[in-house]
C-alpha cells in the first residue's frame, strides 16, 4: 500500500511469526549505512495467542517513479542497453560488502565453511549445498513434463555434472546474503537503482541465512537470462540479438561486481568455482516454481537452459 506518495506498506498475509529476515537486515544495512534501498522506517507486530509476536507489517520510503526489474530491464533488452549492468554488479558488490561489515545486529557478519581437506581421512565436507542443488535437479526431472521434461531427462547427467565444484568447495566465505536476489527486486527509480525484499527465498525456507555471495550472484546473473526470454516471447525481440544482449550484459555485471569488490577490500567473499552450479541449482528451482505456482513461465527456465546446451 503506497500511502500520500509517502511510505509503503507491506502488509503480510497472514501475518509471520517473529524472527523474520527483513527486520534484522534493515537494521544492520542501517548501521552499517548502506543506502542503496528504500529507506526502512519500522515493523509492525502484535503478540501472539502463544505468547510470541507476529509480524504484521514493513513501512519502508516512497521511491519516485520506480519502475522494478521485469519492466525497466526488459526494455534494456528490447533496446540492447547493457549500461546498466555495470551499475547493477556495483550495487551488488556495495551490498555484500555491507552485510559483511560488523554491526551490533551482526557482530560477526563473515563465517567461514570448514576446509574439507582440513581433516584427513574423513570425507570431504560439502555443506548442504550439493544435497540441496541434487534435490533441486531431481525434483524438477520429476516435475516437468511433456517434451521439455525428455529433453531434460537427456541432459540430467550433465546437470549434475556441472553441480560438483559444490562438493568440493573449499572454506569459502559465509555471509548474510539476499537469499532472492534477482533483478525484480532491483527498482530504479528517480534518483538510481534500489535493492528490495529482504525477506528471504519463498521457495526454500529452511535455507541458513549465511551462505556464499556467489548464489545471490548466480541468481542475478540467471534472471538477465530470464529477462531476455521475456523479451523474446513477450517484446518479440529478436532471438540472436537478445542472446547477444544477455551474454554481453552477464559479462558487465559479473566484472563490475569483482572489480567493485576488489576496490572495497572484500575480494575473497566471492567463490567464483560457485557461480556456475549455483546457476543451474537456480534454474532448476525455476522449473519447480513454474511446476508449483505459476505453469505459463516455464519457457523461461526451458529456454535458458535450451540456450546452455544446445
Amino acid at each position: 500500500m503506497v500511502v500520500a506518495e509517502s511510505v509503503v506498506v507491506k502488509w503480510l498475509t497472514p501475518p509471520e511469526p517473529l524472527p523474520q529476515p527483513a527486520p534484522e537486515m534493515f537494521a544492520h544495512l542501517t548501521e552499517v549505512c548502506f543506502t542503496a534501498t528504500a529507506t526502512p522506517y519500522a515493523a509492525l507486530s502484535r503478540r501472539a495467542e502463544d505468547g510470541g509476536e507476529l509480524l504484521l507489517a514493513l513501512v519502508t520510503a516512497y521511491l519516485p517513479d520506480a519502475e522494478d526489474g521485469w519492466k525497466w530491464c526488459v526494455d534494456e533488452a528490447v533496446s540492447g542497453g547493457t549500461a546498466f549492468a555495470a551499475e547493477l554488479g556495483v550495487l551488488a558488490a556495495d551490498l555484500h560488502t555491507a552485510l559483511a561489515t560488523p554491526s551490533s545486529v551482526l557482530p560477526s557478519p563473515v563465517r567461514h565453511a570448514p576446509d574439507p581437506q582440513a581433516e584427513h581421512g574423513r570425507a570431504p565436507w560439502a555443506g548442504p549445498w550439493a544435497e540441496r542443488a541434487e534435490a533441486a535437479v531431481r525434483e524438477a526431472l520429476a516435475l516437468t513434463g511433456g517434451d521439455d521434461g525428455r529433453w531434460l531427462s537427456d541432459r540430467a547427467d550433465a546437470l549434475r555434472a556441472e553441480l560438483a565444484p559444490l562438493a568440493a568447495a573449499g572454506a569459502t566465505p559465509l555471509i548474510r546474503i539476499h537469499g532472492d536476489l534477482h533483478v525484480g527486486q532491483v527498482l530504479r527509480w528517480r534518483n538510481g537503482y534500489a535493492v528490495i525484499d529482504f525477506d528471504g527465498n519463498p521457495t526454500v525456507t529452511t535455507a541458513d541465512p549465511f551462505q556464499p555471495a556467489a548464489r545471490d550472484l548466480a541468481q542475478l546473473t540467471t534472471s538477465l537470462e530470464h529477462v531476455g526470454q521475456v523479451a523474446v516471447r513477450r517484446r518479440d525481440a529478436d532471438p540472436l540479438a537478445t542472446g547477444a544482449w544477455t551474454a554481453a550484459a552477464r559479462a558487465a555485471l559479473r566484472g563490475a561486481y569483482l572489480s567493485r569488490l576488489t576496490e572495497r577490500g572484500h575480494a575473497d567473499l566471492l567463490d567464483l568455482s560457485l557461480v556456475r552450479p549455483f546457476e543451474i541449482e537456480q534454474e532448476c528451482r525455476e522449473l519447480i516454481y513454474a511446476a508449483r505456482r505459476l505453469p505459463r513461465w516455464r519457457y523461461a527456465p526451458m529456454g535458458v537452459l535450451r540456450s546452455w546446451y544446445p
